[in-house]
């Protein structure tokens, strides 16, 4: 039987590692299928022809390579599990080459300087994966001379000695995959200044010491795996990582406390460590978390009950600790709740009945206890009780710790005494972790809710990629973070009327100032259906990752709670709040405060259409069809542009389980969206601010947009005089003609009723980039309207042809 129990155990806890490998295997292939999208077809430059060829021969040419070869179209060979060559305007940007699992180390005449050095030719790529190759040797400083990296991926190989400190340098990195090596030492501290990171895997070496304070700093990570190393010492404060959802630690001498953590987590695996004190009260609040391993370690007093009952657990691991207190036949647990193991701990009572209810679903270990089963594997109750007693009572305190060592010195003197006063404590906080259960019991049907929307973890909440240039969108911005009711009602005046802004079919807007004097825009979601927080993951991780110069980003969020059951009653999300009115109130209202110039409009614009390109690609899955209207685009105190609103089918009432999964990008059809030009709709809507922008009408129906295309179409073939009158009178004396012809040209292939005819997000903003330049060209300014050079994708203004 014990032999079963650790087969078992051993099983799951394989299983729990499985999940994690292909969670993040996962999480590679869908950033490298995105990106691999977005590049299309391109042509290598011969030079890293050379560069690929000489990698080949550097790695001893593996029969995995024999596809090399001088002819070899690399760039648009097709991509397999083991070898991915993409590149991106004649240079490589990603390179994976994945041998077979327990390749041997590469012979002794292999230099991994060489290897490197030749890697640095590649200077942009970005996503790098070298697994299973054999690599041997220190990791050379020179890697950081791949400085776009934001994935690197070294499993499965044999690099030794320390992690160099200078991979803080590269500060794109993303994700950092470098398991089942040789590396030893402590982690570099600089390790925390990589504010992108959102991957840190290390497990399987033999790294020591205590883990940096700097992890703390890594506001993006999602993923911790350090498991099967000799790390040491507590664990840093993690309470800042609110995005962090994979905490694996196992088999180290981490402890004695519990760690500190969000309370979005996911996993924590802890097994075979240190940890002596208790589990915190706070635990009991996760949500979202499904795999809890604690198993292995030296945990005290109050099992807290309530863990069965968490609405997402699904696999629970206490066994080998010294855990105390009685459980109950009428305890509820989840009905997900597929693993639970409470093997050798110091339990009385009797196991809950919601447990053995469906043994073929669910496993349930319970041996070595003092439960009332009948079984022949549970002790007498007075094993537990003195067992109990020789650990003494759970800390909380430096006060209660040296009474914790006093009870330990008179144990043997007073036992029967402090039995008597243990068993009373036990008793009591068994009944109150059994009250806050009740309490916190979800809703009747809430896991058929949660299954029907097809939320996992590797959703990872699919914005988690995004590259250092669409990063740069965000600057400015103060991080994203959760809001405390208080502090919003604050901000609002306890949302005094003085401070409504408005209603639409999204909630209540608010007007706030916070605490730094900064002032922010809040909008107030009432529910009339019960869910919890998970139900609303995916839309509010989409939300924090909509951060850019021209998008109106969100800030953070508040949820507030009904006393009875802990669902969501309101939500509040935390806008930037931009002061400055709307595009039409600069363009087209009668009470217009400035009109805008020819060049102010052309920088309007054109920040409109970065900012449905970072819609569009940004993210992944991209947000189209998003409705934009000129009323929707926003005016900062410097005149840039921001899109305010865009499509998220956030807490729609109506909302069904086919809108969910094409939000959350599991449908078929909407990861093709950009394919089946969902994304000329956009378009569309951008010909419309473009038609008003230009001649200074306010639009208001459609027939209107079709009187003025109209009007802009016979302007076309007619002189540049004749064009201009089509022009705002305010503006029409200070633009160029050229100019004014490019944008007129634009406006009408966007409005083109045909989807395919309409020109690319890409294609509009070049030639809002031309229109800026023979602007600037025309007032004899040698810089154009953004103070940046015309792109490089194209050598000549776009030909538009004008079709009905």
């Amino acid at each position: 039987m014990p032999m079963l129990l650790h087969l078992r155990t051993s099983f799951l806890t394989i299983w729990v590692h499985q999940k994690l490998v292909l969670l993040i295997r996962k999480m590679e292939e869908e950033y490298t299928c995105s990106l691999a999208n977005a590049m299309g077809r391109e042509q290598l430059q011969s030079s890293q022809v050379e560069t690929l060829l000489r990698i080949k021969l550097l790695l001893k040419s593996p029969s995995l390579l024999s596809s090399w070869k001088n002819d070899t179209d690399f760039c648009n060979s097709e991509p397999t599990a083991t070898l991915t060559v993409v590149c991106y305007e004649e240079n490589i940007t990603q390179l994976h080459i994945v041998g077979d699992i327990g390749a041997p180390r590469l012979p002794e005449n292999f230099s991994i300087d060489s290897f490197v050095t030749t890697l640095a030719k590649l200077p942009s790529l970005k996503v790098l994966r070298l697994v299973s190759l054999g690599l041997w040797g220190p990791l050379p400083s020179k890697f950081m001379r791949l400085s776009s990296l934001e994935i690197l991926n070294l499993t499965s190989n044999f690099f030794q000695g320390n992690i160099p400190p200078s991979i803080s340098s590269l500060e794109h990195l993303q994700t950092l995959i470098l398991d089942s090596n040789n590396f030893t030492g402590r982690l570099p501290d600089g390790l925390g200044s990589l504010s992108s990171l959102a991957v840190l895997s290390l497990k399987n070496n033999s790294l020591n010491g205590s883990l940096p304070h700097s992890l703390g700093s890594l506001e993006n990570l999602r993923v911790l795996a350090l498991s099967n190393n000799n790390f040491s010492g507590e664990v840093p404060d993690l309470s800042r990582l609110t995005n962090l959802q994979v905490l694996d630690l196992e088999n180290n001498v981490l402890g004695p406390r519990f760690p500190v953590v969000s309370d979005k987590i996911e996993r924590i695996v802890l097994r075979n460590n240190k940890f002596t004190f208790g589990i915190p009260e706070k635990v009991q609040s996760y949500y979202q978390l499904k795999i809890l391993d604690i198993s292995s370690n030296r945990f005290v007093g109050p099992f807290p009950v309530s863990l069965l009952s968490l609405p997402s657990i699904t696999y629970l691991d206490i066994s080998e600790n010294k855990f105390t207190g009685m459980l109950s036949e009428n305890l509820p647990c989840n009905d997900e709740l597929d693993f639970v193991n409470f093997t050798a701990n110091l339990l009385t009572g009797k196991l809950p009945s919601c447990l053995l209810s469906d043994p073929k679903k669910r496993v349930v270990l319970y041996a070595e206890n003092c439960l009332e089963t009948g079984g022949e594997n549970q002790r007498q109750i007075s094993f537990c009780k003195n067992e109990a007693l020789a650990v003494g009572i759970l800390p909380h305190s430096h006060k209660q710790k040296q009474l914790s060592k006093a009870i330990l010195a008179l144990s043997i003197a007073g036992g029967v005494i402090g039995g008597i006063v243990l068993v009373s404590v036990t008793f009591l906080v068994v009944k109150n972790f059994l009250v806050k259960t009740a309490a916190q019991k979800p809703l009747p049907g809430y896991t058929t809710e949660n299954a029907s929307t097809g939320y996992t973890s590797k959703f990872l909440k699919d914005a988690r990629y995004i590259t250092q240039a669409m990063k740069l969108g965000a600057l400015g911005l103060p991080a994203y973070r959760t809001f405390s009711l208080e502090e919003l009602e604050e901000a609002t005046n306890n949302f005094d009327t003085s401070t409504f802004m408005g209603e639409g079919s999204h909630g209540q807007m608010y007007r706030g100032q916070l605490r730094d004097g900064s002032y922010v825009a809040i909008r107030c979601l009432k529910l009339k259906r019960n869910h919890s927080t998970q139900y609303f993951m995916p839309h509010i991780e989409m939300i924090s990752k909509l951060r850019h110069q021209h998008l109106v980003s969100a800030l953070g969020l508040c949820f507030e709670y009904y006393l009875d059951d802990s669902s969501v009653s309101r939500v509040f999300l935390v806008f930037e709040y931009v002061p400055n009115g709307t595009l039409r109130s600069w363009i087209s209202e009668k009470r217009v405060r400035r009109k805008l110039t020819w060049a102010q409009r052309i920088a309007a614009v054109t920040g409109v259409a970065k900012g449905i390109q970072f819609l569009h690609t940004g993210i992944v899955p991209g947000l189209f069809s998003n409705n934009i209207k000129i009323t929707d685009v926003l005016v900062d105190q410097n005149l840039v542009a921001k899109i305010s609103s865009y499509n998220l089918p956030l807490l729609s009432e109506n909302m069904g389980k086919d809108q969910l999964q094409n939000f959350l990008g599991v449908s078929k059809d909407f990861k093709s969206a950009r394919a089946k030009d969902q994304d000329k709709l956009d378009i569309y809507d951008f010909g419309v601010i473009l038609l008003e922008v230009i001649s200074g009408k306010p639009i208001i129906s459609r027939n209107e947009v079709e009187v003025l295309k109209d009007q802009l179409q016979a302007s076309i073939i007619a002189d540049d005089t004749s064009r201009k009158s089509f022009v705002d009178p305010a503006v029409k004396n200070s633009c160029s003609g050229e100019s004014v012809q490019t944008m007129i040209e634009l406006c009408l292939r966007c409005l083109l009723k045909d989807l395919a005819e309409r020109p690319s997000i890409e294609d509009v903003l070049w030639n809002l980039q031309f229109a800026a330049q023979v602007q600037d060209a025309w007032r004899g300014d040698s810089q154009s309207s953004e103070g940046s050079p015309i792109s490089p994708l194209r050598t000549s203004r776009l030909k538009l042809s004008i079709k009905q």
